[in-house]
């Protein structure tokens, strides 16, 4: 099982780097059950499994030292007597005598055998699942990966354990290594940070109730990764454990792809926005786990940012059109700063969608041929002063209702055709230019790019 591959592939990038020759076993015993259980908070709730069968009277959080080893001594008799089911075995299917509960998952009819190892294995590698928004969990099959993951362990227990945390939940140690995962490896990273520190860092929701570790979305720990393995391709296996087991398999991250995304929005807005506005930014990319995975592999497409498919869909144009704030008749000055702070509030979101959405169309486009990324503002540039030369919306109109909502390329260059009748002479040959190029764009970039010719014309319009 999947579970048991991920622990064999962490054990032996543990055992090398800290000099150790631990088998399955000797982990669970010696530090995973330590950490994860031998304590009044778990760091993990295993439905049925021993660690949560109480006796009349038990509760978790009130168990003894001595009562919570004779718990690790029945999961080390049930796995000797070959028991194998998804409370002993983590990712195996549930207990039934005929068939498989519609709780299993990763079942065959095959009779496999595992060996007592790869239960062990199994647990260890069911701690390392990468919780994500939208009910999935990811394994990645990684030394450096699962090695990180182990680090965030301790601290976690340490918050679990801080007798001034007493409201923090426990067993949220998938969600917890999200939220590690994508804080490891940024560049705020610090080895021991306290939670006030990462409460900032919006790993923690705190109320009167509960302290609980908030659910990360996968493309903000996707483009961190980025920066440290950009040119590995790195697969993975999403899936859910709960009422219902689901996956949706073996899924390919192909980081390098993300580096192009930062790579390609430093040389157009500059590396010190790209370090100050990375946070706004990046949480405008990324679809739906799901969705993501059924494109067959987790990259640039994976990455296309949040709102933007409406531009392909609608007859709509970006309007980023900005009004001046002035005081108003008897208004407060309080209340005229708090409109005046939205107002810039909102003119600073549309900065950083343009730059998003600009950002994702030309790595799609241009596949890092950096010699393209200006172009299309340079058209965008060329329409805006075709359009300047007429009194009438005339121009206006062929370049908003024809060329930028052209879904096809008959259709733009037909738009064209009838631009280029008027065209002043300075801008002819780069009129031609366009018509070369947009000829020779297959079907899927000519349609990024007429979206992306829609923002670079409404941003040009709202700096004129």
């Amino acid at each position: 099982m999947i579970a048991a591959t991920i622990g064999r592939t962490f054990l032996e990038a543990w055992n090398s780097k800290y000099k150790k020759e631990y088998s399955a076993k000797e982990f669970f015993e010696k530090v995973y059950f330590p950490l994860f259980f031998d304590h009044p908070k778990y760091l993990q709730w295993i439905t049925n499994s021993p660690f949560v069968q109480m006796k009349k009277g038990q509760k978790p959080e009130l168990l003894i030292h001595e009562e919570r080893l004779e718990k690790l001594n029945d999961l080390h008799v049930k796995i000797d007597s070959g028991l194998r089911d998804a409370s002993i075995a983590i990712g195996f299917p549930a207990s039934e005598e005929k068939e498989f509960a519609t709780t299993s998952g990763l079942v065959t009819d095959m009779d496999l055998q595992s060996n007592d190892d790869e239960v062990y294995y199994s647990w260890i590698g069911g701690g390392l699942g990468v919780g994500v928004a939208g009910g999935y969990s990811i394994f990645f099959d990684h030394p450096q990966i699962l090695l990180t993951l182990f680090d965030g362990w301790k601290v976690y227990r340490r918050f679990l354990n801080d007798p001034t945390l007493d409201k923090m939940r426990g067993n949220q140690i998938n969600t917890w290594n999200g939220q590690w995962l994508n804080y490891a490896y940024s560049f705020d990273f610090e080895e021991n940070p306290d939670f006030g520190y990462l409460l900032n860092y919006d790993v923690f929701t705190q109320n009167e109730k509960m302290i609980e570790v908030n659910t990360i979305f996968w493309a903000k720990f996707y483009f961190n990764l980025s920066e440290k393995l950009n040119d590995e391709t790195v697969t993975a296996y999403v899936y859910s454990l709960g009422k219902i087991n689901k996956t949706l398999g073996f899924i390919p991250f192909r980081f390098h792809q993300g580096r192009s995304i930062l790579s390609i929005y430093k040389i157009l807005f500059g590396e010190n926005d790209a370090l100050k506005q990375k946070k706004d930014y990046e949480s405008l990319f990324g679809i739906h786990i799901k969705r993501a995975c059924e494109l067959g592999a987790v990259g640039l497409q994976a990455l296309e940012p949040n709102g933007l498919r409406e531009y392909f869909d609608k007859a709509k144009m970006p309007d980023y059109s900005t009004k001046k704030i002035t005081p108003k008749n008897g208004e407060s000055s309080e209340s005229f700063e708090e409109r005046r702070k939205k107002a810039n509030q909102k003119e600073y979101e549309n900065l950083i969608s343009f730059r998003t959405y600009k950002t994702w169309l030309l790595a799609m486009i241009t596949k890092n041929k950096q010699e393209d990324l200006h172009y299309s503002e340079e058209v965008a540039i060329v329409l805006k002063k075709f359009r300047a030369d007429a009194k009438k919306r005339d121009r206006a109109n062929l370049i908003e209702n024809e060329l930028l909502q052209a879904k096809t390329k008959k259709q733009f260059l037909d738009g064209l055709a009838t631009l280029i009748k008027d065209v002043e002479p300075e801008l002819l040959e780069k009129v031609k230019v366009l018509r070369d190029k947009v000829h020779l764009m297959n079907a899927e970039d000519f349609g990024y790019f007429v979206v992306l010719l829609k923002f670079d014309y409404a941003y040009q319009e709202k700096n004129s």
